[in-house]
């Protein structure tokens, strides 16, 4: 099993970070705790068979840099010395990587812990504002956003120190609220019977909102992939996927609105991901704003509540370098998920 950790405890530097999603992974390293990330190695998952053959082949094999340390966040739960990716077929073993990465500790984070660290590193170049009022400084904020699965994390301060909460909040349960969704919902590909966040507000979860919008109209679908479908909505040439897309983003508010609730984000909602990014326009549209604030007897609470979408397209890497330099400023438990070498 790994250490117990010290949270604030330094690394050793050079530190290679990693931020490993379903699809793919991203991956830099830190020379020392002045400098930014180097740049950054983007790869495939489905094109290497281990997380260890990416790192050697994609980022040492390219460098004269030998990191000492290792920083990842991965898309699933930290649970044991072997943990599984929810979305992709790779293992991470901390243990293993002593001998095949030459690194001496290795540190393991959930893939949205990195997203809530990236909130505090990245500055206002990078957010775009979506309604609401100011941030207050020092209150919780939540971090959700759509991909090849739904993330969530929380971000609250105490201490002195910036936490991250990490969770599987994208397995929550979601239901219908209109007539109208009373019509597509029954038409949604379920999970063990079960419509989660997951079956809506992912790559995947839109393409399923799209064909169920569709037969719902009683018409063949004509889009297989999320990308054709945001861009005919986006284009206005193609009616359902408009309406799927209108769904997603309306299903995308009220299921941040329940975050914010949850996590009393009067430091604001950060949207984070390439889906975010490409559907701006659509956030901006006035469902998903509505969609947020619906929250009866606290809409007006509601209203305060920035929502900013995350516009940096490597936000995870940037929150997994401050982690890296200067732990101490976070509260992230790494009990459990620090290995060291002796």
């Amino acid at each position: 099993m790994a250490d117990r950790g010290d949270d604030g405890a330094a690394l050793q530097f050079p530190i290679l970070i990693g931020d490993i999603g379903g699809t793919n992974a991203r991956f830099a390293i830190v020379a020392d705790a002045a400098s930014e990330p180097g740049a950054p190695r983007i790869v495939q998952t489905a094109s290497y068979a281990s997380i260890d053959e990416a790192v050697r082949q994609a980022v040492l094999d390219h460098s004269s840099i030998k990191p000492r340390s290792a920083v990842f966040a991965v898309a699933g739960p930290v649970d044991g010395d072997e943990i599984a990716l929810t979305n992709c077929p790779w293992v991470v073993r901390p243990k293993a990587m002593f001998s095949s990465l030459g690194v001496g500790e290795v540190v393991v984070l959930n893939d949205f812990e990195a997203q809530a660290l990236a909130v505090v590193a990245l500055g206002d170049e990078h957010l775009e504002k979506i309604g609401g009022g100011n941030a207050e400084p020092n209150a919780g904020r939540v971090v959700l956003g759509p991909g090849t699965g739904l993330g969530v994390a929380g971000l609250i301060h105490s201490g002195g120190k910036w936490i991250p909460v990490p969770g599987e909040g994208g397995h929550m349960d979601i239901g219908p609220r209109t007539d109208r969704d009373r019509q597509i919902f029954p038409l949604l590909e379920t999970i063990e019977g079960r419509i989660s966040g997951e079956q809506i507000l992912c790559g995947r979860g839109l393409v399923n909102a799209y064909h169920a919008v569709a037969r719902a109209n009683g018409v063949e679908p004509l889009f297989s992939t999320p990308a054709e479908i945001t861009a005919a909505a986006l284009a206005k040439s193609d009616a359902v996927a408009e309406e799927a897309v209108r769904f997603f983003v309306t299903c995308l508010g009220r299921t941040a609105g329940d975050l914010a609730l949850v996590f009393m984000s009067r430091g604001g909602v950060y949207l984070t991901g390439g889906i975010a990014q490409k559907i701006v326009p659509a956030l901006k549209e006035r469902n998903f704003r509505e969609a947020f604030e619906d929250k009866a007897p606290h809409r007006e609470l509601m209203k305060t509540m920035p929502i900013y979408v995350i516009t940096h397209p490597l936000a995870a890497l940037a929150g997994l370098g401050a982690y890296a330099r200067t732990p101490s400023r976070f509260g992230v438990e790494t009990a459990g998920r620090r290995w060291r070498s002796n």
